[in-house]
């Protein structure tokens, strides 16, 4: 199902979604689809900037608060119930304002140290802001890749595109075609590393672009930039279709 059909099907309207309604759900059952395939156990590990990060509780015996409230929360909500045999291990390390090289910069402590078995990676809004070059951009984004693959030649990579939308102040023409500017490079850039890794390509910029144009760009990203929850909903639902499709239930 592509995303025009997937919205203007009325899937974003309250009630319905790809995921069955609210009265199919059951604690065995889930949404009524099954989840992506896991060994038990698998440890998740989201990586990227204040999209992700969401005020996840870095005191991590806090249990109410450790993953914060964006998309990574809903993947954890989801997953949990579709598939609570696989007992997965979610981090959210996310970090607000940091860009691709600040990630770098953070890479041994906040992920190859954690050894996670997938990893997905939002980063680039902080990129564009900073007016970041391509190819430094794309310099640092190999890097933390290429050793997350060297600590781990398993690792399944999950990349997603950054994105922006005609909305708070970027809604001014000027800054808005900077920054889109920008951002569709760094989502080509995305792309080709994705091809390269063998990683899942989660491309948001489209993923927006048609949800903006269904209903309203401040609707999804009241700023242009950072998701409403309905947002991070958007999100969850692209990383769970296309991490259903890569990794389906059956494979073992």
């Amino acid at each position: 199902m592509n995303r025009r059909h997937f919205l203007a099907g009325g899937a974003v309207a309250a009630g319905a979604s790809r995921f069955g309604r609210a009265e199919s759900v059951s604690p065995t059952e889930g949404y009524g689809e099954h989840g992506p395939y896991f060994k038990k156990g698998s440890r998740l590990l989201f990586q990227g900037d204040s999209i992700t990060d969401m005020k996840w509780g870095r005191d991590e015996r806090d249990r109410n608060h450790y993953l914060g409230h964006s998309y990574v929360f809903l993947l954890a909500g989801r997953l949990g119930v579709e598939m609570p045999e696989a007992q997965l291990d979610m981090y959210n390390r996310g970090r607000s304002g940091h860009a691709v090289a600040d990630l770098r910069n953070r890479w041994q402590a906040e992920a190859i140290d954690i050894k996670p078995d997938l990893l997905s990676l939002l980063i680039g809004t902080n990129d564009a802001g900073r007016q970041v070059k391509p190819e430094d951009y794309e310099r640092d984004y190999r890097f933390i890749l290429t050793e997350s693959r060297k600590a781990n030649p398993d690792l399944r990579l999950v990349l997603m595109d950054p994105f922006v939308v005609r909305a708070g102040k970027y809604a001014d023409d000027k800054l808005f075609a900077a920054h889109r500017a920008l951002t569709d490079r760094y989502a080509h850039i995305v792309e080709a590393i994705a091809g390269d890794f063998a990683a899942v390509h989660i491309k948001l910029q489209d993923t927006f672009d048609a949800a903006a144009e269904k209903v309203s760009p401040e609707y999804w990203l009241w700023d242009g930039i950072h998701p409403l929850p309905q947002g991070h909903e958007l999100i969850a639902r692209e990383w769970l279709q296309a991490v259903r499709a890569r990794w389906p239930a059956q494979t073992k």
